[in-house]
């Protein structure tokens, strides 16, 4: 488990986190969003101390992470695939942890059997592509068996099948009663892989739920309805608390009312439904809508040059 309280980091006149105060419970794949620049990667470095907070506090199972024992059988952490001496081959990266944090030597041989690394054990990790590094980061945060995993980005430079592995396995190390904690930029990926979400945006916290309710917050009440009679269906719908669009395929959509509401009208006005059907938004535009206000580089259209096409 672990538990942020009031979590603050300034940077000189930048503050990168600003009380940030939330837990992340096990049992269940947490997933971390926010845009560039929100602070993620500097909370999650907090949690693990490599930055010391400003101000406030977090603990991973019950102590800072620095009161541990033996850290890396507490917390497995992927925060840079590539922090990996260049020259050392992946099995004697593995080993020389291992040896460093009293693990037997087998454990090597089974957390890159565990990432499908055998091929190219023995191999100079400095000639890995980035997908190949990423599931040595990844081997690397198994290594001491944790009961918290931290991750940021685990999927950058998967491949197709890569990206399944992942997801498989951070939910089953989820079911096995560990904490999960993952950071992604890949939204349809997160909504397949978390249950809860923690959106954070210019260091604050903006949502701390499921990722259903999450999507249905940005949703609202949104509805697709096919009639007979398309006319008298939005004449009876149409007033100023209710939008009512015409959709490619001569379906309406109907912003503002439920399904139930949309039902009772129509049966009270005597007009036959096709379908009616709630749209929900996907967590891709829950996220972009919730966290407009927060981005904090905004992308502009790239200038016309002139040149001849």
């Amino acid at each position: 488990m672990i538990d942020v309280h009031n979590l603050t980091k300034q940077y000189g006149a930048k503050r990168a986190v600003d009380g940030l105060t939330f837990s992340v419970q096990p049992g269940v794949v947490t997933g971390f969003l926010g845009p560039n620049g929100a602070g993620k990667s500097t909370t999650m470095r907090m949690i693990v101390g490599l930055d010391h907070p400003t101000a406030g506090s977090v603990t991973v199972n019950g102590k800072p992470y620095a009161q541990h024992a033996a850290p890396l059988q507490q917390v497995g952490a992927l925060l840079e695939a590539r922090a990996v001496h260049t020259g050392r081959s992946a099995y004697q990266h593995l080993l020389a942890l291992s040896q460093t944090c009293g693990l037997p030597r087998s454990r090597v041989d089974e957390v890159i059997e565990a990432v499908g690394l055998q091929g190219v054990a023995r191999k100079r990790a400095g000639g890995f592509s980035l997908g190949m590094g990423q599931r040595l980061g990844i081997a690397t945060a198994l290594l001491g068996d944790p009961r918290t995993l931290i991750l940021d980005e685990p999927v950058n430079g998967l491949d197709p099948e890569g990206i399944r592995w992942i997801r498989d396995l951070l939910k089953s190390l989820a079911a096995d009663g560990r904490t999960v904690f993952v950071s992604s930029h890949l939204m349809s990926e997160m909504a397949l892989t978390a249950d809860h979400l923690i959106v954070i945006g210019k260091g604050k916290l903006i949502a701390d739920t499921t990722v259903a309710a999450f999507i249905a917050t940005a949703s609202g009440s949104l509805v697709r309805v096919r009639t007979t009679d398309p006319q008298a269906l939005r004449q009876a719908l149409s007033t100023s608390d209710v939008a009512v669009r015409d959709l490619p395929d001569g379906a309406l959509e109907v912003s503002g009312l439920t399904t139930d509401a949309v039902g009772i009208i129509a049966a009270e006005k005597q007009i036959v439904l096709l379908e009616l059907t709630p749209l929900q938004a996907s967590l891709e535009e829950a996220f972009m809508d919730l966290t407009r206000d927060a981005v904090e580089f905004h992308a502009t259209a790239a200038p016309h040059t002139g040149a001849p096409s």
